[in-house]
């Protein structure tokens, strides 16, 4: 078996041998809205301790974010209309970039105060009537979440997926928001996708390998046995 993992190997490199390096062609790749809000929980939720939920809601050329926080004894479900900006996600840089398309709205709000609860009513009134802005982006950026520059809000992602040996395999460029789904136009590593293969195949080789020597092993001892078992014939 490890011989026929080795000549599919050899098969699939030859395949690709002249088309090894990022595809300079653009590729569409779908992900749908649970796959996004399944990644956010991953890796913005469950890295954010005041973060208790973060989901999307996809629309044609916008989004609407939910996030549920609890800090500083104030717990508030909020939810805002976003618009996708840029979205540059390679191995050396992972940012998202959006335009707030609408206030902030509170959904729901508890203090454990009514100090808090005074407090934060008095901040609101001051960034929306005062300031006439909205208090989303420096909250978020106060709490080292994201960062607002020129009125836009940028989402870097780096923190948590430098890291990743995957980002050596594509290049998205850029995101399109439809309904229910992110399009995203990447180029794809061939030589880093068929290195990974080739890296799976021989570790499957490895272990189909020792499996076949447990095996001969096996079938030797119960030949001795056997051998050992029958009468002299002398």
């Amino acid at each position: 078996m490890a011989n026929i993992f080795s000549k599919i190997t050899s098969s699939v490199q030859q395949i690709y041998r002249h088309a090894e390096g990022f595809i300079e062609e653009e590729r569409d790749f779908s992900i749908s809205q649970n796959m996004l809000n399944s990644a956010l929980q991953r890796y913005v939720t469950d890295n954010v301790g005041l973060l208790k939920d973060l989901h999307a809601e996809i629309d044609e050329d916008w989004l609407r974010l939910y996030a549920t926080v609890d800090v500083a004894g104030i717990y508030a479900a909020l939810s805002v209309d976003l618009k996708l900006v840029q979205m540059v996600i390679n191995k050396k840089s992972q940012l998202i970039v959006f335009e707030q398309i609408s206030p902030t709205q509170i959904i729901e709000a508890r203090f454990d105060s009514k100090f808090k609860k005074w407090g934060t009513h008095a901040a609101l009134f001051f960034f929306r009537k005062i300031l006439g802005k909205d208090p989303l982006g420096p909250i978020l950026q106060k709490y080292n979440i994201i960062d607002v520059k020129h009125g836009l809000l940028y989402l870097d992602l780096s923190r948590w997926l430098s890291k990743f040996d995957a980002l050596r395999k594509f290049n998205i460029n850029h995101g399109v928001l439809k309904p229910k789904e992110l399009i995203v136009h990447a180029n794809v590593n061939l030589a880093a996708l068929l290195n990974r293969d080739k890296d799976d195949m021989l570790e499957i080789m490895a272990k189909d390998q020792q499996k076949d020597n447990i095996e001969e092993k096996k079938v030797d001892t119960d030949k001795l046995n056997t051998e050992k078992a029958l009468p002299n014939q002398d």
